[in-house]
């Protein structure tokens, strides 16, 4: 086992109420009217359904005393268009203390996230357009900030994979200008969290393989990553061994609940995790991935993770070691072996998943490999454990071309 750490200075953000288990989303409408008493819906296209479907959903908020409006339908990842016209909208909406309310996967969670933060963060919502929301992302337009506090925002996830739920920024892309950035503000992290396991059952093995590498992806990231910090630490040790045995069994049996709710926390904990840490070289990539190729960032960094781990080997040998010890009781004892180990198991899950292994399966073009690897940084890729600028990731990308 590694030393134990000495705390060093630290902030840590998490939701103020997060409501966990199974049959629990039919406490969302009484979750809903802590924060406020107009329910302002964000869903995916089949978030809703995943609920009991929109008379259910509807209802349950009714009678908790909420009127309810649907502002926005997420389709596929947010852009910046979609955002605009979401919060351009809300000028035309009456309500009366507005609560934001998520239901979907990740992608749904970040809209309703940006809109809550611009809802509040600009003068007049009739005059947002593209550029307004591009004024308020990480390295494109002015580098406004989110300084006053979002509306309230209550996510219920229903994917196992993203943590958005717990985190503090909300990732927007805009197709036409080829980037995706980041709304990022310690005040937009959602004012609950309802998660609920039995709302990933109508995921296919897909989204769930996905979804599930994500979550995982996330854990191992934010547990050595350059940034890293005791209480998340503490948090990905617990929720990662149980993870890494929980996600064959649901390949194995969609309706495992067991299975299923230790993915859903994993999940929770890994948006905690990444949000008070860091992540590292697979999303670095993932991010111009999603660019390039148009790949969803699960499946991106499925793909990445096997060959992340073992880039990062060399410097996380006790971590790693720790915890393929915590998943088999009966691992080499040796920290060279057991490292060596973890590196092999991670290799085998994302075989089990049926994920892409290979850049060329995401139909990137040969000839793009020096962009990827030139476009491959950002915070992510500055908290990898081993130092990677463009021409050291280059030979690793042509590896798993």
């Amino acid at each position: 086992m590694p030393p134990p750490e000495t705390p060093g200075s630290y902030d840590f953000l998490m939701p103020s109420a997060i409501v966990f288990g199974a049959g629990r989303v039919g406490e969302l409408g009484q979750l809903a009217a802590r924060f406020g008493r107009t329910a302002w819906l964000v869903a995916g296209t089949n978030g809703v359904q995943s609920c009991g479907g929109e008379a259910g959903v509807t209802g349950g908020l009714e009678a908790a005393g909420l009127a309810v409006a649907r502002i926005a339908t997420c389709v596929g990842e947010p852009t910046i268009a979609a955002v605009a016209a979401a919060v351009h909208g809300l000028s035309r909406e009456e309500a009366h203390e507005p609560v934001v309310i998520a239901i979907g996967g990740g992608s749904t969670i970040d809209l309703a996230k940006a809109i809550a933060a611009l809802a509040t963060n600009v003068a007049n919502l009739a005059e947002v357009d593209e550029q307004v929301v591009m004024d308020h992302l990480e390295g494109v337009g002015r580098g406004l900030s989110i300084v006053r506090p979002p509306l309230p925002v209550v996510a219920v996830p229903t994917t196992a994979g993203t943590g958005a739920e717990a985190t503090r920024n909300a990732v927007i892309s805009c197709p036409q200008r080829r980037f995706k950035k980041s709304m990022r503000s310690p005040l937009m992290v959602p004012r609950a969290a309802l998660v609920d396991p039995a709302l990933t059952v109508s995921c296919g093995r897909g989204v769930t393989a996905a979804s599930g590498l994500d979550a995982i992806t996330q854990l191992v990231e934010s547990y050595v990553c350059r940034f890293r910090s005791p209480l998340p630490r503490a948090l990905v040790r617990a929720a990662l061994p149980a993870a890494l045995e929980a996600l064959p069994r649901v390949f194995e049996n969609a309706h495992d609940i067991a299975a299923r709710t230790v993915m859903s926390h994993a999940a929770l904990v890994s948006g905690i995790a990444l949000t008070n840490s860091g992540l590292g070289m697979a999303h670095g990539v993932a991010a111009a991935l999603g660019i390039e190729c148009g790949t969803p960032h699960g499946v991106a960094c499925a793909m990445l993770l096997p060959v992340a781990v073992a880039v990062n080997r060399s410097a996380c040998r006790d971590d790693f070691a720790a915890i393929e010890q915590a998943v088999d009781p009966e691992a080499d004892a040796d920290p060279e072996r057991a490292a060596d180990a973890f590196v092999a198991r991670i290799g085998r899950l994302c075989d089990v998943a049926g994920t892409p292994r290979r850049l060329a399966d995401l139909g990137l073009d040969r000839s793009r490999l020096d962009w990827l690897a030139e476009n491959s940084g950002g915070a992510s890729m500055r908290g990898n454990p081993v130092a990677l600028d463009p021409a050291a990731l280059r030979p690793i990308l042509e590896r798993i071309y």
